[in-house]
């Protein structure tokens, strides 16, 4: 399994509603890509102030393989919400981090 991870810094201008519209269509895609296991996105809730470096936003998406993870990287449909993503975030794409885990669930 593919724990691909994103937290991105919002700008000030961003609104609630639209940070939150983005993660409703990311969410979206499980339903029409084969291999997203789940979803989670939100606001960092974490009370170790300033560890998130500014990086108050995320989400986490679970595939069920390395395929399924570049499936959905090549998705056109998530290739136009990460560019709206790029766009909302605090100095483009540097104001997004990602990183992917690979997670053994021991079911092999």
């Amino acid at each position: 399994m593919i724990r691909h991870c994103v937290f991105i810094r919002f700008g000030d201008d961003v609104e609630s509603a639209h940070r939150q519209s983005l993660f409703q269509q990311l969410e979206a895609l499980q339903s029409r890509l084969e291999g997203i296991l789940a979803f989670h996105g939100g606001v960092n809730v974490s009370p170790e102030t300033g560890m998130d470096k500014g990086f108050a936003d995320g989400f986490m998406i679970d595939f069920a393989s390395v395929e399924a993870r570049d499936a959905y990287l090549e998705d056109e449909a998530h290739q136009a919400i990460g560019a709206q993503l790029v766009a909302a975030a605090v100095d483009g794409a540097n104001g997004i981090l990602v990183y992917d885990m690979e997670i053994d669930t021991g079911l092999a």
